[in-house]
């Protein structure tokens, strides 16, 4: 783990009206009311868009020719190689078990794809069009003819309704529940997919919008919930040309693309072949960066990046090296705990063990101070809660009241802060006070349960050195206050199989960063996917539960949600559910100086799927 998660984004939708039929529906019913005609069946309006925006409109309109950061002239060709850490055994993203290859689920296109200048906003690719009714009661996805498989067979619309009900049936079990409302994939025609819904549904239709699509011919007959040693038939642009199993994996652009001149697909996609060489440890993965084994490197670890690249090929500039500024929403990165265990069942317990984290310290001794102190769910957001709680937001809160934490109705919680000297004595005292109130004591320098006697003792698991490395500090801390927490490294494989069966005490995770609040976050906090791996730290909660039905509720309504947005955030961090850790307002990326990219970069990434390959920088080179 890194000391910074890559930030992600999300996938949504927007509710569109129809004005001028709106209009015209409302002069209707004037006139039916003045002549006294009889009073027939209101119509409720159908909406056929080419892009879907989970909040606004979208930037780009029906007729655009190519999105704003890309080139659309960028030549096709060349390589990069990129480093993953770890190790995979199988090239089936959605396999219920075992470790998929780098980009594997990229083998698929989806029904529609994401700008990297929006948040939420999707346009055209294999669905041309979609429309629904303003209610949402169901959806449709009209397929553009010309859409291809890597096998040259048509996509069609049975192709899509087979992949929903592949997903469905051997899907893992989130999937499941996630489209638990909707009810049948109809298959119009060859050319148009109807989904309908249980009940109307803004939410379900947003989570179709990218649902991958699978050649129905390829997976009939095989089981989606196995792995697959052998790479399979995709939809997307990219096919498994090579691999050496579990050590790289190398994927060819293929040559007749359908879908390369599309306006959402126009100058991306740029490598003839993009391959990744897997590390076991991100030191050895940086020396081989250097030392020019592979091409790309996007700096996670402070340390690394102040130090470690004062080298020969960066003097000379065949390294480039570059922070790229941004003010996205950040991810929730922190050790999580399992509360679930009864060792983090109490929040008092959780609450002290978070002073254990001397955050200024550590900024200044390990990470050259690039890093603020991460607050909140909703980081960098309007939706960051923030001082005491408005009306609206006690109003959302009073209902709940004897569930919640009396602090909850107060100021909002905000992590401990230090000198950065080291010395947190002050820090720790306050989580005595909060250990001893929950039934513990200090004895003999170790602190044990008053009544069964056993020891605090747990363990944080991680899977990267650099994960030890920001442990330790916290460890030290920690047994100042005579907790002993062991610091267990096992590899990727192990961690996910450990992170599925929830057999961990703490681990060095976090929670995706939310632009917004949405209904998506539902598979990460509701009741409902306990037993997923996005409910880290296993919230069962009845008043996170209805909060999550208040935003689910409130999409369409700007004022109350933001509201909702702040009293969930102020009533998930008054739980500490985690300790949480820092960010950076920057990209820091490293590449050996054979590429060119856009004169702009998208807003909300790095872009580097528009970036080409030059020819006559990489002769230059020395490597």
């Amino acid at each position: 783990m890194f000391d910074q998660l890559r930030p992600g984004f999300y996938r949504h939708i927007r509710r569109a009206l129809n004005g001028s039929l709106f209009a015209l529906l409302l002069l209707n019913v004037s006139v039916m009311a003045e002549t006294e005609s009889p009073a027939e069946p209101a119509v409720t309006p159908i909406i056929k868009s080419h892009a879907f925006a989970a909040r606004g409109e979208p930037k780009y309109g029906p007729d655009f020719k190519h999105f704003d950061y890309v080139n659309p002239d960028a030549p096709k060709g060349g390589q990069i190689v990129l480093a993953e850490i770890g190790t995979y055994d199988n090239f089936n993203r959605y396999a219920q078990r075992g470790d998929s290859a780098a980009m594997s689920g990229e083998l698929y296109d989806s029904l529609m794809v994401a700008s990297e200048d929006e948040i939420g906003v999707y346009y055209p690719l294999i669905a041309e069009s979609l429309e629904y009714p303003e209610h949402y009661a169901w959806v449709i996805f009209n397929i553009n003819p010309e859409a291809r498989d890597q096998a040259g067979k048509p996509i069609t619309a049975s192709d899509v309704a087979f992949t929903f009900d592949k997903l469905m049936d051997q899907g893992v079990p989130f999937v499941k529940n996630h489209y638990k409302n909707v009810i049948q994939a109809e298959v119009l025609d060859e050319h148009r997919v109807k989904f309908h819904f249980e009940e109307p549904s803004r939410e379900d239709v947003q989570n179709l919008v990218d649902l991958p699509v699978f050649p129905a011919h390829y997976w009939q007959e095989r089981d989606l919930s196995e792995p697959l040693d052998k790479p399979p038939v995709g939809s997307g642009p990219y096919r498994i040309s090579e691999y050496k199993m579990g050590q790289s994996v190398t994927y060819e652009l293929v040559d007749d693309y359908w879908a390369a001149d599309l306006p959402s697909r126009k100058g991306i996609n740029n490598f003839k072949t993009m391959r990744y060489d897997y590390y076991r440890d991100t030191n050895v993965a940086l020396e081989a960066f250097k030392a020019g084994e592979y091409d790309f490197r996007q700096e996670n670890v402070a340390k690394q990046w102040a130090e470690d690249y004062d080298v020969a090929a960066v003097t000379r500039g065949d390294i480039q090296r570059d922070e790229l500024e941004h003010d996205i929403p950040q991810p929730a990165q922190g050790f999580v705990f399992n509360i679930q265990r009864e060792l983090f069942a109490d929040r008092r317990v959780r609450q002290a063990i978070n002073y254990a984290l001397d955050f200024e310290w550590m900024n200044q001794n390990l990470f050259y101070n690039q890093y603020q102190r991460t607050y909140s769910f909703f980081q960098n957001t309007p939706y960051m809660a923030e001082g005491e709680p408005s009306e609206r937001e006690i109003s959302i809160l009073e209902p709940f009241r004897d569930q919640l934490p009396a602090e909850v109705f107060g100021k909002v919680w905000v992590p401990n802060q230090t000198d950065g000297s080291g010395n947190i004595r002050p820090a720790l005292r306050k989580a005595m006070a909060l250990l001893k109130d929950a039934g513990w004591e200090l004895k003999d320098g170790k602190m044990v349960h008053g009544e069964s006697g056993k020891p605090f003792e747990f363990e944080l698991l991680i899977y990267t050195s650099s994960g030890e490395r920001i442990g330790l500090p916290f460890k030290r801390n920690l047994e100042r206050l005579g907790i002993t927490m062991n610091l267990r490294q096992v590899d990727s494989t192990q961690f996910l199989n450990r992170l599925r069966s929830r057999d961990y005490d703490m681990i060095f995770q976090g929670y995706r960063a939310n632009p917004y609040p949405h209904p998506n976050m539902r598979i990460t906090w509701h009741s409902d996917y306990v037993d997923s791996t996005y409910n880290q730290a296993g919230v069962q909660d009845p008043v996170i539960d209805a909060l999550i039905r208040g935003i689910e509720e409130n999409q369409q309504n700007d004022d109350r949600l933001l509201a909702y947005g702040h009293a969930f955030d102020r009533v998930a961090r008054w739980n500490f559910y985690l300790v949480p850790h820092w960010h950076s307002s920057y990209f820091r990326i490293a590449y050996w100086n054979q590429f060119d990219r856009p004169e702009k970069r998208p807003e909300y990434a790095i872009g580097l799927s528009t970036w080409w390959f030059d020819d006559d920088k990489a002769k230059k080179l020395k490597r």
